[in-house]
């Protein structure tokens, strides 16, 4: 019986720690290609290259594992794989990151490293975004190894709904162990950002964006809730961004006589 095929990518860039993490536990559940940045994609989002050139080159990075570096975002990487990495080799399974950072609440909208997966998600792959909420070059990750080992084996055994990739965030390694894994809902927060404004040697202004994260949420159902007590947390995410309940409200309040009339 032929291995699972296991596409793995990120937003950190290929030489990455997390990637080497990742791959590493991948090879004990299947074959695996790696098709990654060749340079840091943090904060990309969704994003694709439209009106540049995306270079493509194979890499002797990972031992016995055939890898490739591309010039474009995650979202890219996982479309270059699909298309002529793999040709016609259907992955099993599209997994992203290990992410040195947080991708918990709202940054999952700014996230390459869950870009690569819902770009799974919307080819109809079973994919995982990955992500350790350390954001140190050298983060250790030897905590959170076995789970990313368990919840792989289990979409590969179990699957997951179609059109859904898993947001699975680790707390940073502390002195106690990890006390679990929680499914969770995506908190309610955001970035309340600054612009700093500066200048450069040339006296021409630029700005630095800086802020903080601030939590809105009380619920302990949710991802921050998770993270703060040292649990894993998954919420299972959609490309579908509807907002489905506030279809009848628009329907029944807006006054459509007036639309159909015009100024």
């Amino acid at each position: 019986m032929s291995k699972p095929l296991i596409l793995v990518s990120n937003d950190d860039g290929i030489t990455s720690r997390g990637i080497r993490v990742l791959v590493d536990v991948m090879k004990k559940l299947g074959d695996v290609v790696v098709v990654a940045p060749d340079s840091p994609q943090s904060g990309m989002g969704h994003a694709i290259t439209i009106g540049n050139t995306l270079r493509l080159y194979e890499e002797e990075i990972f031992q016995d594992v055939k890898a490739f570096k591309s010039s474009g975002t995650p979202a890219d990487c996982v479309k270059l794989a699909k298309h002529y990495v793999l040709k016609d080799r259907r992955p099993d399974l599209i997994v992203s990151g290990i992410n040195h950072g947080s991708n918990t609440s709202i940054s999952v909208l700014y996230s390459g490293t869950m870009s690569a997966a819902i770009e799974g998600a919307i080819e109809g792959y079973p994919s995982i975004g990955f992500s350790l909420c350390d954001y140190s070059s050298d983060a250790d990750f030897s905590h959170v190894e076995a789970h990313v080992y368990q919840i792989a084996k289990q979409v590969l055994e179990f699957g997951i709904p179609k059109g859904v990739a898993l947001n699975v965030n680790f707390p940073p390694k502390r002195n106690e162990a990890l006390k679990g894994i929680k499914i969770c809902r995506q908190a309610r927060a955001k970035w309340q950002e600054d612009f700093e404004e500066r200048y450069d040697p040339n006296g021409r202004k630029y700005f630095w964006m800086a802020g903080n994260f601030v939590n809105f949420d009380k619920g302990e159902d949710n991802d921050e809730w998770a993270i703060a007590n040292n649990y894993a947390a998954v919420v299972p995410c959609q490309f579908d961004m509807t907002a489905h309940h506030a279809i009848p409200q628009i329907n029944n309040d807006w006054d459509w006589e007036s639309i159909k009339s015009g100024f």
